[in-house]
């Protein structure tokens, strides 16, 4: 348990250091200026009555369980920070200026989608809120609720979602599905699809993270995930590097504000392109490094135990 812990733990300081600094720092820039410039936080109900459950089950559930196996027992203080910090992260993505100046400035949108797929994603992720959630039900409801998961239909599908392969496939779907000109122009025209456009990359980013963290991979010693972040990351850069260095205005409709920045409409969609070519994939990297260091760790603990028990038998 111990040793979990402290994997546990290093993942979460390895991604708050590498990660959340990278990316709330241009973040918070463009909001302080977005608020300057155009109207404040927005209160959306299709944001606020989702978060405002969630946070209800997350918080019932976790009260409940803490008193009846003690204060950190079954879900300790780092998961609730972690899980407090993907809420906070979803609120200054999806409510803060910076969503309102998005619909007008690639960069702002492309910051927005970074923050929750490669900040908020990997933080709920390593929280493990759907367990504590559970708890928030009555006794009843939730052998009810465990047993449906336990279905055999459900099993395969969780279990084929849960494949690195498939769950790194989709999230890729997701993030070149939506960044082709005429689906980003339609998700900014309408607001429906503009919203299913961030539950998707939310959604995939989810799916992703707790394949490579919590899934196969991790019970396989991590291996498979350092080479899916590594892919995840080329082809992130290969995107970002498109938008980056092109010559062309592909988003031309999504910043018209770029002026009001001083910056051009392209130069806007290559400082966009530049974050995710740079910052994403510097992001995945570290996070598969940080992966590597643990897979690297726990095959030499096994082959000093073989070692040592090797050693046992000829004594």
């Amino acid at each position: 348990m111990r040793a979990v812990l402290s994997t546990r733990e290093t993942l979460l300081r390895g991604f708050l250091v590498s990660g959340l600094g990278m990316v709330l720092a241009p973040a918070a820039a463009l909001a302080h200026g977005a608020d300057q410039e155009s109207g404040g936080w927005s209160f959306s109900g299709v944001i606020l009555i989702p978060l405002g459950l969630l946070l209800l089950l997350y918080t019932g559930g976790v009260a409940r369980l803490w008193r009846q196996a003690g204060v950190g027992h079954g879900v300790a203080w780092w998961q609730a920070g972690c899980f407090a910090a993907g809420c906070g992260l979803l609120v200054a993505a999806l409510l803060s200026p910076l969503h309102e100046l998005g619909d007008r400035l690639f960069t702002a949108h492309m910051i927005e989608h970074e923050v929750l797929m490669v900040a908020a994603a990997p933080l709920f992720v390593l929280s493990r809120p759907l367990g504590a959630m559970l708890w928030a039900f009555p006794a009843v409801l939730r052998r009810y609720i465990a047993g449906a998961v336990r279905q055999p239909f459900a099993r395969v599908a969780w279990r084929g979602l849960n494949e690195p392969i498939s769950a790194t496939i989709l999230h890729g779907l997701a993030i070149w599905s939506w960044h082709m000109p005429v689906l980003f122009h339609a998700a900014l025209a309408c607001e429906p699809l503009h919203w299913l456009q961030h539950v998707s990359f939310l959604a995939s980013a989810l799916l992703f993270w707790w394949a490579l963290l919590n899934g196969a991979a991790r019970r396989r010693g991590y291996g498979a995930s350092v080479f899916y972040l590594f892919f995840t990351s080329m082809h992130c850069a290969l995107l970002g590097a498109i938008l980056a260095l092109s010559k062309n205005e592909i988003f031309v409709a999504a910043n018209p504000s770029a002026a009001q920045w001083n910056l051009t409409a392209l130069e806007d969609q290559q400082l966009g392109g530049l974050i995710m070519w740079v910052g994403a994939t510097a992001f995945y990297l570290t996070a598969a490094l940080i992966l590597a260091a643990l897979w690297i760790g726990s095959g030499s603990r096994a082959v000093k135990k073989i070692g040592s028990g090797a050693r046992s038998f000829r004594n």
